[in-house]
């Protein structure tokens, strides 16, 4: 097959949608399909060629709501030039999405991953979400990660079952790596320590400040304790898709500013009172250490080898790749009921759900007491511990690998090749 990809930003770029985007590519590569991947110019990109996924750049910014920018008819006019059996793109709200919105009709055999409309209820979106149906339709197929989530959700209210549910997952190569053990002499850790790890980048959203202040109220008993928050900053190579953020509401707005303006450091709103619960918990608490850390990705999949519980307290998410990583890892997690984070527990069956309310847009707000009284219920049980690792890991090999998610996808280009209509009733797989 010859298949065009689409998404916002690519390897080098890190992120969710960077990341499900190269494994599936890299592995369609390997079976001996074209792969192409239409994406946002990046400057530090060394070439156009990763692992045989080929590359095509182009200078736009922005989306729908907030205006498009710079080479809009160039990508419209490589995705209509149809030299390809079939078209993905990845996400709403961005524009390799939102610029072939006046254009869908011409397009054939394509396939859409939403990602969660996490705009959805934002009030600058409104218009949008009420055409998103339309738009919906237009597609052969859309693959969703979750079963009851509000994009799904929004395309069943609205007729449409034109889709598959494929989930997300973690990397074979990867986590099949045997644990280093010198990992914690690295680090400065005891063997003996209880080590909390959390994953995700600096931008106010992902749960740091919650996790670290429960972290700080969380109970021991008299072992020693470690908790790795390990994030990083977005690179200047994002801000040109960050300037169409600022359709996305006040939450996104204040991260757009301090990246836009070249600060590397992230200003007092967003990170400083995590650093400030840090320097509370190594000064104040002799049991406990706290580390904020930007580790390569080698040594982060050690942090996950050689951690005892994983903890994910974000705001908003749609289906985290950081659990999937942590069950891949034998790792157990404690989740906050963000994007569709308890049916991954289920699914796995590698972790536990700790109860947080939403807010009216949708966001999630654990109340960090209650987290820091789950965080040390679980450090206290390790033969539930134990058994949440080992299920989780013995079930992310037999469903969740990026093999075995490379080859839905796979199936699913396929079928739309052979059916080439929208709109057309596809069985729903799990």
């Amino acid at each position: 097959m010859r298949i065009l990809l689409a998404c916002e930003f690519f390897y080098p770029s890190v992120g969710g949608v960077q990341e499900v985007v190269r494994q599936v590519a890299e592995r369609l590569v390997a079976r001996g399909h074209d792969v192409t991947v239409a994406t946002s110019h990046i400057p530090t990109r060394s070439s156009l060629d990763l692992n045989g996924i080929k590359i095509v750049e182009f200078k736009v910014s922005g989306n729908a709501v907030g205006g498009l920018a710079g080479e809009v008819d160039a990508y419209r006019e490589r995705v209509l030039r149809g030299d390809y059996d079939v078209f993905m793109v990845k996400a709403a709200q961005q524009w390799t999405f939102d610029a072939l919105l006046p254009v869908l009709d011409r397009i054939e055999n394509k396939v859409f991953v939403p990602c969660g409309f996490s705009s959805l209820n934002e009030p600058a979106y409104a218009r949008y979400y009420r055409e998103m149906p339309m738009f919906l339709g237009k597609f052969n197929h859309l693959i969703f990660y979750a079963s009851d989530y509000r994009d799904i959700n929004l395309a069943k209210a609205h007729g449409l079952s034109n889709f598959s549910i494929v989930p997300n997952g973690a990397s074979e190569l990867e986590f099949n790596t045997p644990p280093d053990r010198r990992f914690r002499q690295r680090h400065g850790i005891g063997e003996e320590t209880f080590v909390i790890l959390t994953v995700g980048s600096f931008t106010g959203e992902k749960g740091h400040r919650e996790l670290a202040d429960a972290f700080l109220s969380a109970d021991f008993g008299t072992t020693q304790a470690a908790l790795i928050l390990n994030g990083n900053f977005l690179p200047r190579a994002a801000r040109p898709g960050l300037r169409a953020a600022v359709g996305h509401g006040r939450r996104i707005l204040r991260p757009v500013k301090w990246f836009l303006r070249g600060r590397r450091v992230p200003p007092r709103g967003i990170v400083e009172p995590i650093r400030v619960i840090v320097d509370a918990i190594n000064r104040s608490t002799p049991t406990k250490r706290a580390v904020l850390v930007n580790l390569p990705r080698a040594e982060l999949v050690q942090a996950y080898l050689n951690s005892d519980l994983f903890v994910f307290a974000s705001n908003i998410e749609y289906s985290p790749l950081v659990l999937y990583e942590s069950a891949a890892a034998g790792l157990p997690f404690l989740t906050v009921p963000v994007g569709n984070a308890p049916e991954i527990a289920q699914w796995t069956g590698g972790g536990v759900v700790c109860p947080a309310p939403q807010d009216e847009r949708g966001y999630t707000r654990v109340d960090p007491k209650v987290l820091g009284e789950q965080i040390s219920r679980l450090a206290s049980d390790r033969p539930l511990l134990q058994a949440l690792g080992g299920a989780g890991r013995t079930t992310w090999s037999e469903r969740f690998t990026w093999e075995r998610i490379a080859s839905q996808y796979e199936a699913i280009f396929e079928e739309v090749i052979q059916d080439g209509r929208p709109q057309d009733t596809l069985a729903e797989s799990a």
